[in-house]
């Protein structure tokens, strides 16, 4: 045998023998933006592409270098072209599936960032592996549109994992329900009747505003937004404001607030400004056809009965009235404890012209006792 024959006899001999799915290492002796070559001790070097090496946009002159030590899988002992062809990707992917196995056993949280938003949820890869989570597993509450996901680093855990079907699924919503739970736990532990605290406006309602307490929602309703009347609540708030509000009233998970803060309660020095015999002015709020009611500030109403518009006879309200109208008018009676001030614009001109013997006296209690039934009505059907 010749020194040639022999030399090649114990190189080959020297090299290893390699099979289709092993795992072999070797040594980076050549890297281009997407390829990657190794030196693996075989008679051929080992290729490892770009699509093999990572489900990622990469570029493999930023990932390796000449001289680094490299573990493959074999994709093909000959791929057609006198090389072996690696896979990096799938040795990897097989790691990450122990990875993820390992966290949907132990029920583990695992963050990672979201790489593509489809039309049915979203998905993310941890490692090498591609987890699907679907729309409705992203928020506890509905999402038409999840583009605001791209690229987020988002948390969530495993709730399905089937590797084999390529079914891998992920659950972020599980985690904001249980984070939810625990906020409201702690805020109905420091909250009650009658504090003051802070709130986010999340969502109005013809009948008032839902108000984001951190934790839980509490409903301002629209008869509580003010000491005067509201009629809107859309006029007053914006979704997004930050509004201080008093816990009025807690029951159960229900939490029922208001605005109408005690030492803002107009009523409180109300004797002085409107006492018997006080000229005021007011607005006329609403009407019904026994008389008028008077806004003399917001949260204090006042009853101009149809017989004390004027000395001529007014069949009702409407007729000399209208909505908006700013009239003066005498205060003839006051009553702190009901809340109920009567009013005459006819006394004023009684004070000013000699009274005729014909007129009739006004009785205040029939008044009074038709504009309660009207403001009682009236109140009712605000309410609702």
């Amino acid at each position: 045998m010749s020194e040639n024959n022999e030399f090649e006899q114990l190189l080959e001999e020297s090299l290893v023998t390699i099979h289709n799915g092993e795992v072999v290492e070797g040594t980076v002796i050549s890297v281009k933006p997407d390829e990657i070559v190794l030196n693996i001790g075989y008679k051929a070097d080992g290729i490892i592409t770009k699509s093999e090496y990572s489900n990622q946009p990469v570029d493999l002159t930023e990932e390796v270098k000449e001289g680094d030590k490299m573990k493959a899988k074999v994709l093909k002992v000959n791929d057609g072209e006198g090389q072996v062809l690696l896979t990096y990707k799938r040795l990897a992917m097989e790691k990450s599936n122990e990875r993820i196995k390992e966290a949907f056993e132990n029920k583990e949280v695992l963050k990672a960032t979201v790489s593509a938003v489809l039309s049915g949820g979203l998905s993310v890869v941890v490692e090498e592996t591609k987890v699907f989570i679907p729309a409705s597993l992203v928020s506890d509450t509905f999402e038409k549109d999840l583009s605001k996901y791209a690229g987020q680093e988002i948390e969530f855990v495993i709730s399905e994992f089937n590797p084999k079907k390529r079914r891998i699924i992920g659950d972020r919503k599980q985690l904001l329900v249980a984070e939810k739970k625990k906020q409201q736990e702690e805020l109905f532990s420091r909250i009650h009747v009658g504090d003051t605290v802070e709130g986010v406006v999340k969502n109005l309602t013809d009948f008032g505003a839902f108000i984001d307490l951190g934790g839980a929602d509490g409903l301002l309703h629209i008869s509580e937004m003010s000491w005067g009347r509201v009629e809107n609540p859309k006029k007053v708030f914006s979704v997004g404001d930050k509004t201080k509000v008093l816990i009025k009233d807690i029951k159960d998970d229900k939490i029922a607030l208001s605005l109408k803060f005690e030492d803002q309660n107009p009523w409180l020095n109300a004797d002085e400004k409107y006492g018997v015999g006080s000229i005021v002015k007011g607005r006329v709020a609403r009407m019904a056809d026994f008389g008028a009611f008077i806004e003399l500030e917001p949260g204090v109403d006042a009853l101009l009965h149809v017989s004390q518009i004027s000395r001529e006879h007014v069949e009702k309200p409407a007729d000399v009235l209208k909505v908006g109208q700013e009239i003066e008018a005498k205060v003839v009676d006051f009553k702190a404890e009901e809340r109920k001030i009567s009013l005459s614009m006819k006394a004023l001109l009684v004070d000013t012209e000699e009274p005729e013997e014909s007129e009739v006296e006004v009785n205040t209690d029939d008044a009074e006792n038709t504009a309660a039934a009207g403001a009682e009505k009236d109140t009712d059907s605000n309410e609702e």
